[in-house]
């Protein structure tokens, strides 16, 4: 326990303003819970109330939503690979996080929700698993979380660690409180310079902090790709095709403008949509149905057919797949200021991309990708949609993209090596 006087001072301030706020947690589940029902169940783990004993240790890996799950795919595929004998520990934040860990790794691993920052809680959640080391993916400084894995002689390491100018300025008001948690961590394993940069200034030390590169680019191609994208093409039809992905409510109402424009000029042209959440999924189809289309859902139809103009995929975990049916990639997240998804899914896959403006989540990547030729911003909907339709209709444009996007992804793999060579002196002898 420190012996600091500001740290304690501090932490106490925090924790009781979160018991003061702790009935809102109940009010959050349920409001959430009538938009995605999952919300309602597990609730114990959201406060540690676990009735079984305490478990044998583990190395415990927090992501999230189903972004950070993605992005720590290839590090648990590598550790379950590499160490078999260790018992992972994956938790989420979001059910949609929750349904990804089960989708990609069942049993295989266990999976709870993160408790809230309630040290209560904290502490009930790090005694009962014991973790040998916590891996924090890209972007979660929960003060009492770190200060109780220092308390108890956890290493945390944050992974594949990022940060906005936004999200620094967010943590603004917590800013004496944070950089001390932060500078609780091991390492900190940043995404690039410009990232590491502002975990310092957030309060890092510098010697704390390293650059190892995105390991989103170690993303791994489905096997199947090719054979997935040639069933789709067959069952839908020769004809253009473009993906919406990771699409957000208020974007929702420009991707029916946007494809409507589209079909004016293609008429055969199929939308394939992916909402980013799975509340959104049956609404979207009701609007594009509203919007005078044919629609299928990935759910019931399994392929989208000839006489369909929108596809919507209401499933978690193949939108990777359906990158690869596309022509032509819109990413969500980036018409309104969400700060945009993965954009080197759709490189990977070898998919032209086009973005709205808003990607400070990604803007050392957008900014590799555009400099590469592999992306299109558009400053607005009408921008986008033109950038769609060029793209749409110049398939010479359209590969020179992709084969820019791939051999990107190509280059830039590396980070996951890297990642394990920082975990391996926190790994339990074999």
């Amino acid at each position: 326990m420190s012996t600091d006087p500001i740290e304690r001072l501090l932490r106490g301030l925090y924790s009781v303003a979160l018991y003061l706020l702790a009935p809102i947690t109940v009010y959050h589940l349920i409001w959430r819970g009538f938009r995605q029902p999952a919300y309602f169940q597990r609730w114990q783990e959201r406060y540690a109330l676990y009735g079984d004993r305490p478990h044998a240790r583990t190395l415990w890996l927090h992501a999230v939503s189903v972004g950070e799950v993605n992005a720590a795919v290839p590090l648990v595929n590598a550790l379950r690979r590499g160490r078999p004998d260790l018992r992972l520990l994956v938790t989420t934040i979001t059910p949609t996080g929750s349904e990804r860990v089960q989708a990609l790794w069942g049993d295989a691993v266990e999976h709870v929700y993160l408790p809230y920052d309630l040290p209560g809680a904290v502490a009930r959640f790090l005694t009962h698993f014991r973790p040998h080391a916590a891996l924090i993916m890209e972007t979660e400084l929960w003060p009492s979380l770190l200060f109780g894995c220092r308390d108890r002689g956890v290493p945390t390491l944050i992974l594949n660690a990022r940060l906005s100018e936004r999200s620094l300025r967010g943590y603004r008001v917590l800013a004496p409180l944070v950089a001390r948690a932060l500078r609780t961590v091991r390492t900190v394993a940043a995404q690039s310079h410009a990232d590491g940069e502002r975990f310092v200034r957030l309060g890092a030390r510098a010697e704390q902090v390293t650059v190892v590169g995105n390991l989103k680019f170690d993303v791994a191609v489905p096997e199947n790709l090719l054979a997935f994208a040639q069933e789709c093409r067959a069952k839908a039809g020769a004809r253009p095709v473009w993906i919406a992905a990771s699409t957000h409510e208020d974007e929702e109402g420009a991707v029916i403008a946007i494809h409507r424009r589209l079909r004016a000029q293609f008429p055969d042209l199929l939308l394939l949509w992916a909402p980013r959440h799975p509340e959104r999924f049956r609404l979207v189809a009701e609007s594009a149905r509203a919007a005078g289309w044919t629609v299928a859902t990935r759910s019931r139809a399994r392929w989208p057919q000839p006489r369909d103009a929108v596809f919507v995929i209401d499933t978690l975990g193949e939108l990777m797949s359906f990158y690869a049916c596309a022509d032509v990639a819109f990413v969500g997240g980036s018409l309104q200021a969400i700060g945009g998804h993965n954009l080197l899914e759709p490189a990977a896959t070898g998919t032209a991309i086009v973005t709205g403006p808003h990607l400070h989540n990604f803007v050392e990547i957008a900014q590799r990708l555009q400099d590469a030729g592999a992306l299109r911003i558009g400053d607005d909907t009408g921008a986008v949609r033109d950038a769609l339709a060029e793209l749409l209709g110049d398939a010479v444009a359209r590969e020179r993209m992709a084969q820019a996007g791939r051999a990107l992804v190509e280059t830039g793999r590396g980070a996951l090596a890297r990642t394990m060579a920082l975990l391996q002196p926190l790994l339990p002898p074999t």
